[in-house]
């Protein structure tokens, strides 16, 4: 157990911050004797000397100046806990559970994580990274407060937020390429195609897959990329996540007749909107946010 308190620590941090005891006590409302003997009790418990006369003033002497910087370690640390125990007495949750489709913009993701960990740094945050029914297996779990999704949640009301432009790619050094003409399904039909797995357990579907004789199922969209730029298969990639392999020559869009764009809006989907807590609606407005942002910046489309 310790034996100064954190009273004492904020007393003595008091009197340094306003030059003294007379100002400090009014400061924090307290008596000059409150504090003097506050300090003094602090110097006898610890056995050192923290404060030492300068004329009519005071000052830290060197070890004071240590502990003192040590002490405020603490005090900010309380204020923290009491600041978060403030915000869960008002409904503030601990954690919050993101379920995020792998094609949403990577850069709006991130600033909204990095605006929303300002505001709230005591709140955790779950980031499931899904694909296709992922996040809306897991909103019909109860097991995300926020959803982003290209999937319409029976029951749920979405709200839209971004149009994602997927590219159908491929390595310029492709055969697809090399045929040197304009392409139909039959010619994509004998390539190898490159698809990321759906993440749902219950409800996976094949979506995007043209029934093509080679397919590589994977993971993640990050994998599929890799593989693209190995010149293994051809996908349909989100524009903003081939910008620069698009740019430096590392990935080709696919010459096709028809549909090598597909727009896919992308909405933001509560578990519960009257229910959620205000990190959940903080973490929802930071996704607007972000991409209204990233609109400005890039090629993606915000809804609103």
């Amino acid at each position: 157990m310790s034996r100064v308190t954190l009273a004492q620590w904020q007393m003595l941090a008091a009197v340094v911050d306003y030059g003294g005891f007379a100002r400090a006590a009014e400061a924090v409302h307290k008596s000059p004797s409150t504090l003097n003997h506050a300090v003094h009790k602090l110097e006898e418990q610890l056995g050192v000397q923290v404060l030492e006369p300068v004329g009519r003033q005071v000052r830290l002497t060197e070890a004071g100046e240590l502990l003192l910087r040590r002490a405020r370690q603490l005090i900010e640390s309380a204020e923290s806990l009491e600041d978060v125990a403030s915000r869960l007495a008002a409904g503030l949750e601990a954690e919050v559970v993101l379920a995020i489709d792998q094609v949403f913009p990577a850069a709006a993701q991130a600033k909204a994580l990095e605006w929303f960990s300002e505001t709230y740094p005591q709140v955790r945050v779950q980031l499931f990274e899904s694909v296709l029914n992922g996040g809306i297996e897991m909103l019909y779990d109860s097991r995300a407060d926020l959803v982003i999704s290209g999937i319409e949640a029976q029951g749920f009301l979405g709200e839209p937020l971004v149009m994602v432009k997927f590219v159908a790619v491929a390595h310029p050094s492709h055969e697809l390429h090399r045929l040197g003409r304009s392409l139909d399904l039959r010619d994509l039909a004998q390539y190898r195609q490159l698809v990321v797995r759906d993440s749902a357990l219950r409800q996976s579907t094949n979506a995007g897959w043209l029934k093509a004789e080679q397919r590589w199922t994977v993971s993640h969209l990050n994998t599929s990329l890799d593989m693209l730029k190995r010149g293994l298969g051809f996908a349909w990639m989100p524009e903003t996540r081939i910008k620069q392999e698009l740019r430096e020559g590392q990935l080709k869009p696919l010459p096709l007749a028809a549909g090598s764009i597909r727009e896919v809006p992308i909405q933001l989907i509560f578990r519960d909107q009257d229910q959620a807590g205000p990190a959940a609606h903080a973490m929802a407005a930071a996704l607007r946010q972000a991409v209204r942002e990233c609109a400005l910046q890039d090629s993606i489309v915000s809804n609103e």
